[in-house]
């Protein structure tokens, strides 16, 4: 088995040089690729649990997600393993379930020195946990986090309230003057919050009346949502869901009433999952930039672990943007 030695002799450099290029830590980029290059040649393995026990680092990172089932999530978790990969680093995963108690246990095992730094994706079952997340002896980065953010930590996330805007203008430019919602409450605050701007722009409310909460987070949410959302108002010419999980269930629960979507009733999703962009009609959705987001999560905590101090709390808001497909489309006229 080739040794650090024999990579370090070929490469012409020493051998704290390539225990740099090994953990991580910034190197020139020259150095870095003849290193890279002398370990291929010599098929080198670093004794991870040597370099653990020499620097305390674990070379492991901790991410908690509210779930792995809902593609929104396994998309940040699959990009924040992509970035934490390159840089050397290993993926320790924990679901929140959004239980504050559950998340609790998790975060004593954690802190206990098991991961070097921590990522929280999404605040449910997290916001009673911030007091702990602030003193953890670890750095910690927030990202999907859509209720006001705490002034103890890092923040990258999406402008919500402008994703609902971007849903509500396409719909009034359409001319569309009564729109259901089907919502995560009160999660989704935000996303309506927006929704409803857009709309009272033209002088026009969206009422609470008009807004129905999922029974659960699924499809089957969504079409409960959306078959009640009918009941009440079948005069509604358009309806949003705030997220495309619960608006692939509306969308079913629209077009088993009858109606023809668009031609009788617009649906425009949030997230812009891959399933949206195969149904029939293929899905209107605000798209948010999910990758990005956990890429500059990811890159926030690593420069906080490369710099050995904690990350700046600065407030990072991603753009939304809208994504017109077949499901959206002028109102009907009266008559037809």
């Amino acid at each position: 088995m080739a040794t650090m030695a024999e990579v370090a002799a070929l490469a012409g450099v020493t051998k704290q040089t390539v225990s740099n290029v090994v953990s991580g830590k910034k190197v020139r980029p020259d150095t870095a690729a003849k290193v890279n290059a002398a370990i291929a040649q010599l098929g080198y393995k670093p004794n991870l649990l040597a370099r653990s026990l020499a620097t305390g680092a674990t070379m492991t990172v901790g991410l908690f997600v509210p779930v792995v089932a809902n593609p929104f999530y396994s998309e940040l978790v699959e990009e924040v393993e992509n970035v934490l990969v390159r840089h050397g680093y290993n993926l320790l995963l924990a679901t929140t379930r959004d239980d504050g108690e559950y998340t609790r246990r998790h975060l004593d095992i954690l802190t206990r020195r098991s991961v070097d730094a921590l990522l929280v994706a999404g605040d449910a079952g997290v916001i009673e946990q911030l007091p702990t997340l602030a003193t953890a002896p670890f750095p910690v980065v927030l990202f999907a986090w859509e209720v006001d953010p705490p002034d103890t930590l890092p923040v990258v996330s999406i402008d919500y309230e402008h994703a609902g805007f971007l849903a509500g203008r396409h719909l009034r430019e359409l001319g569309h003057e009564k729109v259901v919602v089907v919502a995560v409450l009160p999660a989704h605050t935000r996303r309506i919050d927006g929704l409803r701007r857009a709309f009272a722009a033209d002088g026009l409310t969206i009422g609470d009346d008009m807004i129905f909460a999922r029974t659960t987070d699924d499809p089957a949410g969504g079409f409960a949502g959306a078959d009640a959302a009918l009941a009440a108002h079948p005069d509604a010419t358009a309806l949003f869901a705030t997220h495309d999980i619960l608006a692939l269930g509306a969308l079913q629960a629209v077009q088993e009433s009858g109606r023809r979507v668009p031609e009788d009733m617009s649906v425009v999703g949030f997230d812009d999952i891959a399933q949206v962009g195969r149904t029939h009609p293929a899905m209107t959705t605000v798209a948010v930039p999910k990758r990005e987001m956990a890429q500059q999560a990811v890159e926030l905590l690593l420069r906080s672990l490369e710099a050995e101090r904690p990350p700046t709390n600065v407030v990072s808001l991603l753009r939304p943007t809208l994504v017109v497909r077949d499901s959206s489309a002028p109102p009907p006229r009266s008559g037809d």
